[in-house]
């Protein structure tokens, strides 16, 4: 097989995991703003899903690590944002946060790919399990429009496992949308098949409790990171990251029309992780 991690998904499919084996997600992103002003929008686009195991095994002909190619991934552009061994960092988090104990076992980092050698990830999942392969804590890593950055570290609080059903909560700290006060909290909730993944992130804000102001989901499907599923992502999408960015000031325009009230960017938080 030529997928990085294909090479493990025969032996391991008969076991019963929660972690996603490696590869390419094709996905669909949703985005719902229910009020005052409505305003939704769905989108397609690919991810690499990758043990941090096997990311220094990342080359193919069209896909390339650290050097520009068509598709290229970049260790600088997660993380430390530094190009530094990015499992060392993301256990240190662990262990700061007293999860490095339980989240002992390999950890998948999924993201955005640079397309011709640009990249934005609006977020970033760090997907961390234990040695028997349940999912235990999840890192999901923000960014916004003015090259800001800022990470949401969610678990249980008693460390259990992390089921489909679950939603693990967070307080908003970070600025992202201009439409949306810098108040409230998120509820995560993650749903990790061997063959597909699913992020839900609802926020809320203080003046609602009971409904989300703002539903968003990653939806997606997950291949082998083959050279010819890696071509086909690049003529379905050969400019990701300019359609990308380009929906995210469309949908604001739409609701600065809709008259949506209008928040100045903050300060960004002092400290780079909530949890």
């Amino acid at each position: 097989m030529s997928a990085i991690a294909g090479a493990n998904a025969d032996s391991q499919s008969d076991t019963k995991s929660t972690a996603i084996v490696g590869g390419l997600v094709l996905a669909r992103i949703y985005h719902r703003r229910a009020r005052p002003k409505v305003n939704a929008f769905t989108y397609r686009a690919f991810y690499f899903c990758l043990n941090l195991k096997d990311i220094a095994r990342l080359t193919r002909p069209m896909l390339s690590l650290d050097r520009l190619n068509l598709i290229s991934f970049h260790r600088k552009d997660f993380g430390p944002l530094d190009g530094s061994d990015l499992e060392v960092w993301i256990r240190d988090i662990l262990k700061s946060n007293g999860l490095s104990d339980v989240a002992n076992g390999d950890i998948m980092l999924q993201g955005h790919p640079r397309v011709l050698g640009y990249v934005f990830n609006p977020v970033s999942f760090w997907f961390c399990h234990d040695q028997a392969g349940a999912l235990r804590a999840v890192l999901a890593e923000v960014s916004n429009t003015f090259g800001e950055h800022h990470l949401y570290l969610v678990a249980h609080d008693d460390q259990r496992a992390i089921e489909p059903t679950d939603w693990l909560t967070s307080r908003k700290m970070f600025h992202v949308s201009p439409f949306l006060a810098v108040e409230g909290h998120y509820r995560f909730r993650f749903r990790l098949e061997r063959g597909r993944m699913r992020a839900d992130i609802h926020y809320y804000d203080e003046a609602e409790e009971r409904d989300p102001k703002l539903v968003t989901y990653v939806d997606g499907e997950r291949r082998d990171l083959s050279s010819g599923a890696v071509l086909c992502a690049l003529l379905r999408h050969p400019l990701m990251t300019l359609v990308v960015v380009g929906l995210i000031h469309y949908q604001a325009l739409k609701l600065w029309i809709k008259r949506a009230r209008f928040h100045r960017k903050p300060e960004p938080p002092q400290q780079p992780l909530t949890r």
